[in-house]
C-alpha cells in the first residue's frame, strides 16, 4: 500500500445496541440515544476526524449506526464489516431493538451513503468454522482490517458500560484486543449519559 494512499486516521467503532424491548440490565436505553450521538460527535471532534480518514463497525441499531452516520457528516470513508449475510444481521442485529424499524429506515439510509455496499463475513471470510464465534470473528475482522493500515492510525471509539458483554465477541472483548494490539481507546461511558 503506497503512504499517499493511507489514511490519516481509522476509526474503529463497538458498543452497545440501543437496548431491546424488556431488556433486564438496560445498557443504551433509548432514551441515552440522543446523549450518546452527542458523546460520539465530541470524540470524533476532538480527533479531527474528516476527509482522509476511515471509520469501521459493523452498523447494528445504536451505537454503531450513531457513530458511522457523524463520521459520514464529517466525510469520513465509512465501512461496515457485518458479522452475517446482510438479511441476517437486520434481523439480529437492527430489528429486535427498541424502535428497530426506526433504526432500520436509518441503517437503510446511512448505507445509501456509503461509498461501498457493506462487506459480509460469510462472503469475505468464509464459512464460520463449527466452532468459532460470528461475533468473535467479526470482532477479529475489525481489526485486523484497522490495523492493516497501521497501528499508528488505530483510534478506537467505545460506547460502553464497562461490564461484560450477553456473549462471546461483544464489545468488551473489543475493546480488550484493542489494547492487547497498543491501540488508543477512547471511552463513552454509557452509566454517564
Amino acid at each position: 500500500m503506497e503512504s499517499s494512499s493511507l489514511p490519516r486516521q481509522v476509526f474503529l467503532f463497538t458498543g452497545h445496541m440501543v437496548d431491546a424491548p424488556g431488556r433486564a440490565l438496560p445498557r443504551l436505553a433509548p432514551l441515552q440515544v440522543a446523549a450518546a450521538a452527542t458523546r460520539i460527535d465530541a470524540a470524533l471532534d476532538a480527533s479531527d476526524a474528516g476527509p482522509g480518514d476511515i471509520a469501521l463497525t459493523q452498523g447494528a441499531a445504536g451505537g454503531d449506526i450513531l457513530f458511522a452516520e457523524a463520521c459520514v457528516e464529517r466525510g469520513v470513508d465509512v465501512r461496515l464489516l457485518l458479522p452475517f449475510a446482510e438479511s441476517e444481521f437486520i434481523a439480529r442485529s437492527i430489528l429486535p431493538s427498541q424502535d428497530g424499524e426506526a433504526w432500520y429506515a436509518r441503517f437503510i439510509a446511512l448505507r445509501a451513503r456509503l461509498a461501498e455496499a457493506p462487506l459480509e463475513a460469510p462472503l469475505a471470510l468464509g464459512p464460520l468454522a463449527k466452532d468459532d464465534d460470528p461475533f468473535v470473528r467479526a470482532n477479529h475482522w475489525l481489526l485486523e482490517s484497522a490495523l492493516a493500515f497501521g497501528p499508528e492510525r488505530l483510534r478506537c471509539i467505545c460506547l460502553w458500560d464497562g461490564g461484560g458483554g450477553d456473549g462471546p465477541g461483544g464489545t468488551r472483548h473489543l475493546i480488550d484486543a484493542v489494547r492487547d494490539a497498543g491501540g488508543e481507546v477512547i471511552w463513552i461511558d454509557t452509566r454517564e449519559l
